[in-house]
C-alpha cells in the first residue's frame, strides 16, 4: 500500500518532475511531458497517493482511463485502491462488442469506445487521464460511461491547463494535482 504519511506532504513538488517541451507536436504548442514524473519513483508514488486521497471518498467501484496516458494513471491507482480498471480507447482497439461515442474536437471529430460489458448499471466509475486541456475527450468519456449505465462521481487528472477552461465542459466534479495557467 502506498504510504500517505510522508509522500502526500508538500515535500515533493510534482511540477518539478513534469517537463515542458516546446513546439510539440506542432509549432506553438507547449507539451507537458509526464515521462519525467513516471521515471522518478518517489514523485510518482506521491502523485498516486495524492490521487488516491482525492478519489477514495467517492467510493468508486471501478476506475476508467482514457487512452493512452490515462491508462498509466488509472491502472496503478486501481490496483492501489483494490478496484477494477476499464479502458476507454480509440476505435477498433478493443475486442468483443463495444459501445462508442463520437465527439467534436477543435478541428474535426474523434471517437472513444469501451467494451459493452465493462460496467454494470449503477456502478460508480471515476474517470482519469494524465491531462485536462480543452475537456472534449474527458467530457466524451463521462458521457460514454453514463451511456453504459455508470454513475460518474468525479473525474481527475495529473495536470490541468486552466487557461483552456476544459473544466467548464466536464459534467462532474473534477480535480487535478497540478495546474498550469499559461
Amino acid at each position: 500500500m502506498i504510504g500517505t504519511d510522508d509522500v502526500t506532504s508538500d515535500s515533493i513538488d510534482l511540477k518539478s518532475h513534469i517537463r515542458g517541451i516546446p513546439d510539440f507536436p506542432k509549432p506553438g504548442i507547449l507539451f507537458y511531458d509526464i515521462s519525467t514524473l513516471l521515471r522518478h519513483g518517489p514523485a510518482w508514488k506521491v502523485a498516486m497517493a495524492r490521487l488516491a486521497e482525492i478519489i477514495r471518498p467517492h467510493k468508486p467501484d471501478l476506475l476508467a482511463g482514457i487512452e493512452s496516458r490515462g491508462f498509466l494513471v488509472a491502472a496503478p491507482l486501481a490496483l492501489e485502491l483494490g478496484l477494477g480498471f476499464v479502458m476507454l480507447r480509440k476505435p477498433r482497439k478493443l475486442p468483443g462488442l463495444t459501445i462508442g461515442l463520437n465527439y467534436a474536437l477543435e478541428y474535426g471529430t474523434d471517437r472513444i469506445e469501451m467494451q459493452a460489458d465493462a460496467v454494470e448499471k449503477g456502478q460508480k466509475v471515476v474517470l482519469l487521464d494524465d491531462l485536462l486541456a480543452t475537456g472534449g475527450t474527458m467530457a466524451a468519456g463521462i458521457s460514454l460511461l453514463r451511456q453504459a449505465g455508470a454513475e460518474v462521481p468525479c473525474a481527475a487528472a495529473l495536470i490541468e491547463l486552466t487557461f483552456l477552461e476544459g473544466r467548464k465542459r466536464i459534467d462532474a466534479p473534477f480535480e487535478a494535482l497540478v495546474a498550469y495557467d499559461s
